[in-house]
């Protein structure tokens, strides 16, 4: 069915034992292991540097390229979320203000 040469077969075997190994790094050390406080202060930010890694590029592009236009509904329904994030603090809140905001101007006028 698959014919595998050695040389593919060894890359596959020594990814895998490198991919468990880096895993179980922590489970093999028999003393408890610790992040530096500097290590911990950055990871607290990591989760909100992810989320607008992977936002603001598909609010702010369209096929690879910049908006070049202010007819596009994700803009102003971002400013609605924002706006009642400012206000109101609460992330429910924030998705349903923005697709309130969104829907009508993307099915409505076709943004």
């Amino acid at each position: 069915m698959f014919d595998l040469d050695p040389m593919t077969l060894l890359t596959i075997v020594a990814m895998g034992g490198v991919t468990v190994l880096t895993r179980c790094f922590f489970f093999i050390s028999e003393q408890p292991w610790t992040l530096p406080p500097w290590a911990q202060r950055g990871l607290q930010y990591a989760p909100i540097a992810a989320l607008a890694a992977v936002v603001v590029p598909e609010v702010v592009m369209t096929q690879g390229h910049l908006i070049d236009t202010w007819q596009d509904a994700r803009l102003y329904a971002v400013v609605a979320g924002l706006s009642w994030f400012a206000w109101r603090r609460g992330v429910l809140g924030t998705i349903v203000c923005g697709m309130l905001v969104y829907m009508p101007l993307k099915l409505g006028l076709g943004w």
